[in-house]
C-alpha cells in the first residue's frame, strides 16, 4: 500500500499542514518506541564528545591555545558525524532485524515523515554531547571559542548532511549486517583518515584531493571556522558541497522509499 493515507485534491496548504501533522505523530511514535534508546544514545554521545577532548589532552598535553582549539572542534566534529554517519545507519539497521522496518512504511503516513522523525530524533540526541565537548574543551585547555553568525546553519547543516547521507545507505542496503559493517568501516575511516582532528596537508594527495569531494572535510571546515577565528576559513564551496551531498541523500533516500512495497 502507498504511504499516503490522504486522497483527493488538495491545496498546497493543505498538504503542509496534514504532512506536519504526520510528522508531531511519527515523532510521538519513535519517542514511544525508543524512550530507552535515545537517552541511552544522547549518554553516549556525551562519553563521546568528552572523551574525544579529554583523550586528546593525553595524547597531546603541552598544547598551544590555536592547537587546543583545533583539536577541541575536532571532537565536537566528531560527535556530529558519527551520530548521522554511523548512529542513524544502526538505528535503521536495529529496525530490519527486529522487524519493525517493513512495519513502520505500512503506517498510513507519508513515508518522508517517518525518515525525517527518526533522522530529527537522531539530531537531537547529539546536542547535549556537542554541549559537553565545548565546556569539557574550555574548561581542559582554557579555550574562549568565538562564535559567529554561521554557527547554527554550520551545525544544522551538517546533522543533516550526516544523518540523511547515513539514512541514504541504510535504506538502499537491504542487509543490516552489511549496514552495521558499513558503519564501523566508516567510523574507522572517518576517526583515522579524515581531515577532521587535523590538518588536511598531513594526508597523503591523492587522499586530500579525495577528501576535497567528500563532505567530511567541508563539514569540519564549516564548522570549525563558525566556532572560532583565524583557525581555518569555510568557504562558499564548501557550503556548496556539503548543500549538494545533502540533496543528493534525500533524493537517494527518497527514491530507495518509493520503490519500497
Amino acid at each position: 500500500m502507498t504511504a499516503e493515507v490522504f486522497a483527493g485534491p488538495v491545496g498546497v496548504a493543505e498538504r503542509r499542514r496534514r504532512w506536519l501533522r504526520s510528522l508531531r505523530l511519527m515523532l510521538r511514535w519513535e519517542i514511544a518506541g525508543s524512550r530507552l534508546l535515545y537517552p541511552i544514545l544522547a549518554v553516549s554521545q556525551i562519553l563521546v564528545g568528552a572523551g574525544f577532548v579529554l583523550g586528546f589532552g593525553l595524547l597531546h598535553p603541552n598544547l598551544d591555545s590555536d592547537a587546543a582549539a583545533y583539536l577541541a572542534t575536532g571532537a565536537v566534529v566528531m560527535s556530529l558525524i558519527l551520530v548521522g554517519l554511523v548512529v542513524t545507519p544502526q538505528i535503521v539497521a536495529q529496525q530490519k532485524m527486529q522487524g519493525s522496518y517493513d512495519y513502520v512504511w505500512s503506517m498510513p503516513v507519508p513515508r518522508s515523515t517517518a525518515t525525517m522523525a527518526s533522522t530529527t530524533l537522531a539530531a537531537a540526541a547529539a546536542i547535549p554531547g556537542i554541549v559537553v565537548a565545548l565546556m569539557v574543551a574550555s574548561w581542559r585547555f582554557d579555550i574562549t571559542f568565538t562564535l559567529d553568525a554561521t554557527v547554527i546553519p554550520a551545525f544544522l547543516l551538517t546533522l543533516l548532511c550526516g544523518s540523511f547521507l547515513g539514512a541514504a545507505v541504510a535504506h538502499s542496503i537491504d542487509s543490516p549486517r552489511v549496514t552495521l559493517l558499513f558503519t564501523q568501516l566508516g567510523m574507522f575511516f572517518i576517526i583515522g583518515f579524515s581531515p577532521v582532528s587535523f590538518p588536511a596537508d598531513r594526508l597523503p594527495g591523492w587522499l586530500a584531493t579525495t577528501h576535497d569531494y567528500l563532505p567530511i572535510h567541508h563539514m569540519a571546515l564549516a564548522v570549525r571556522s563558525s566556532l572560532t577565528d583565524g583557525i581555518v576559513e569555510s568557504s562558499a564551496r564548501s557550503w556548496v558541497i556539503l548543500t549538494l551531498w545533502t540533496m543528493i541523500s534525500i533524493a537517494v533516500t527518497g527514491a530507495v522509499l518509493v520503490r519500497r512495497r
